[in-house]
């Protein structure tokens, strides 16, 4: 199907035409004859982003607008800032050869008297975020009152974020007699209750499995321990030279961290995060877009509705909060029919929720090995080469050095030439990765430290159930003296008025150094290293033990009658005494059988 067999005016075809339009998506060719049609549905719409969302409700909107009128008669909204001019500039290319379209984005971190200037002057089509949406309402700027279509773009990303107050505040100025479009990745209750109330019977269409991933996209999961996760990412990067994609960390602090040290380690790279101010962001995003930078380090929040395309990798450095957040990350690759990958950077207690994302998305993950130093300067140097090899001469413009090059390089045998060429390109990556170290983790080691505790230092703490304190009360607890949230915690054992924990050796120095002056509900805190280890006696144990000569109470299970039991003798204290361990058991014991 072509998209003129569709009922596509003339002049939106021109336009969509110039873009590149040959063949409609899934998603097109399955939504717009719906909404191409004078009577049509509220229709739910589901599926991935980059999938041609912006169109299908785009170009039925364009097509349906009364030019002659400048009253308001579409509204877009979205969540974020970047979304909302990015969907606007679609539909100005739309409607390139339709005279009289006036479109508008309406944003917050811009000139609002901008946008009031621009509203005022008249238009059909508005494209919004709900929060600059709300206060020009609230300031009489806008009139909804003739809005017959209003589209919910990532819909469950506004959710997400907070809209839902908002949402349903905007959607009261609208009159109930309007089209309602939903376009969404997931379908969450929040959303289905808002679909319910403000909908008129929905169609719900779909582009695979409700809630599922792109199937464009490769999954692939790679096990380290917390404290290498930006070792193995570095690695991950190195092998893949033409990467072109964003890393999501969960926190602003850790994303620029992660940014920092990049740029500081020479990777073209850098941070989006809310703390960014709006010039910042347009900065870094204007980077990104062109392919100055080649790696973008961002919150969820800070990414949302992102207009990049061509992204080869997705790289989640960790596993968001809620499992749902990794179908959006990894649909910002794969788009359009192209293929990308989606990386996850994990620990062997995130298994578990790797499985859950695997039954959401109804795809596997490909587990991996962190590639070795050799693989790395093996793929790096054949990335050079196919370089080389691809790369266009044009001779007019080095002709008058390439006299001069080739008398300096005279002499060289081919082989010495080429040793020489690979030194020069090659050698950082030769020196960092000479006698690295293996970063993977066995797959059955997780059971191998549960059992030996090897990697943990296990600590005592004076707060215990007395002080209501709960496995997870005490991990958020560490979470926040600490300040990081990537900490590998062991086995936690709540005691009545004392508790153990071990955490990852690697943290032994920060846990005590942060728990120092601190108070717990008006309690001070003390924190230790055990020296007890678990199924370990302790010190004043063993002196008992050694005292008895290692003699203990039992049961006979047997007869139920109480027995002294005895653990192997020492011969010496057996000596002294003047008994060894057959006699010992030969005495009447020294107690009556209680009744």
């Amino acid at each position: 199907m072509t998209f003129k067999e569709l009922g596509i005016d003339e002049r939106i075809l021109e336009g969509i035409s110039e873009l590149g339009f040959e063949n409609p998506m899934p998603i097109q060719e399955k939504v717009l004859p719906w909404l191409l049609n004078e009577n049509s549905r509220d229709i739910i719409a589901l599926a991935q982003t980059g999938t041609g969302k912006t169109a299908v409700f785009g170009i039925p909107i364009i097509q349906k607008t009364k030019v002659r009128s400048n009253k308001v008669q579409a509204l877009i909204l979205c969540p974020t800032r970047e979304l909302c001019v990015q969907i606007e500039k679609d539909l100005r290319k739309y409607a390139k050869y339709v005279q009289g379209i006036k479109t508008v984005a309406i944003y917050g971190g811009a000139s609002i008297e901008k946008q009031i200037k621009e509203i005022k002057g008249g238009v059909q089509i508005i494209s919004a975020t709900p929060g600059r949406l709300k206060d020009l309402i609230s300031r009489d700027i806008i009139d909804l009152s003739h809005v017959s279509t209003v589209v919910l773009d990532e819909a469950d990303e506004m959710l997400d974020m907070g809209f839902q107050e908002d949402l349903e505040e905007i959607l009261a100025y609208i009159p109930t007699e309007r089209n309602t479009l939903l376009f969404s990745a997931t379908m969450p209750q929040e959303l289905m209750g808002i679909a319910k109330k403000y909908m008129n019977d929905p169609m719900e269409l779909s582009v695979g499995k409700r809630n599922a991933g792109s199937e464009d996209v490769e999954h692939i999961a790679y096990f380290v321990h917390s404290r290498e996760r930006y070792l193995a990412l570095k690695r991950i990067v190195d092998y893949n030279p033409d990467i072109y994609g964003i890393i999501f960390c969960r926190t602003r602090k850790e994303t620029q961290e992660v940014a920092d040290k990049l740029i500081l380690d020479g990777y073209n790279a850098d941070a989006l995060h809310g703390d960014l101010s709006q010039i910042q962001r347009d900065i870094v995003m204007d980077k990104f877009r062109i392919k100055h930078l080649q790696l973008l380090v961002a919150t969820d929040v800070a990414a949302r509705g992102l207009d990049v395309y061509n992204l080869t990798h997705i790289i989640n450095y960790n596993l968001p909060e809620e499992l749902e957040i990794y179908t959006h990350r990894s649909g910002r690759t794969g788009r359009a029919g192209k293929k990308g990958v989606s990386i996850l950077i994990a620990n062997l207690k995130e298994k578990g929720k790797i499985h859950q994302i695997e039954k959401t998305l109804g795809k596997k993950f490909t587990f991996q090995n962190v590639p070795l130093g050799k693989d790395i300067c093996e793929k790096q140097m054949l990335f050079l080469i196919d370089k080389v090899k691809s790369v266009e001469v044009d001779y007019s413009k080095i002709e008058t050095y390439l006299s001069d090059a080739v008398h300096k390089l005279e002499g060289f045998e081919r082989d010495e030439l080429i040793a020489r060429f690979l030194s020069v390109e090659f050698n950082r990556f030769l020196d960092y990765y000479k006698n690295t170290p293996d970063l993977n983790i066995p797959v059955d080691e997780k059971k191998k430290r549960r059992s030996n505790f090897e990697g943990y230092t296990r600590f005592f703490i004076n707060l215990g159930k007395t002080d209501d304190l709960s496995a997870s009360k005490l991990m958020g607890l560490i979470n926040e003296v600490t300040g990081m949230n990537n900490i590998e915690i062991g086995e936690i054992n709540i005691q009545r008025n004392f508790s153990f924990f071990e955490v990852d050796s690697g943290f032994a120095d920060l846990i005590l150094l942060s728990f120092e002056d601190k108070v717990y509900k008006g309690r001070r805190v003390g924190v230790e290293a055990a020296v007890e280890k678990k199924g370990d006696k302790s010190a004043n144990s063993k002196k008992r033990d050694k005292r008895r000569g290692g003699r203990d109470r039992g049961r006979n299970e047997r007869d139920g009658k109480r027995r002294r039991v005895f653990s192997v003798s020492d011969k010496k204290e057996d000596r002294r005494k003047g008994r060894t361990e057959e006699s010992q058991s030969k005495r009447k014991p020294r107690w009556k059988k209680r009744k």
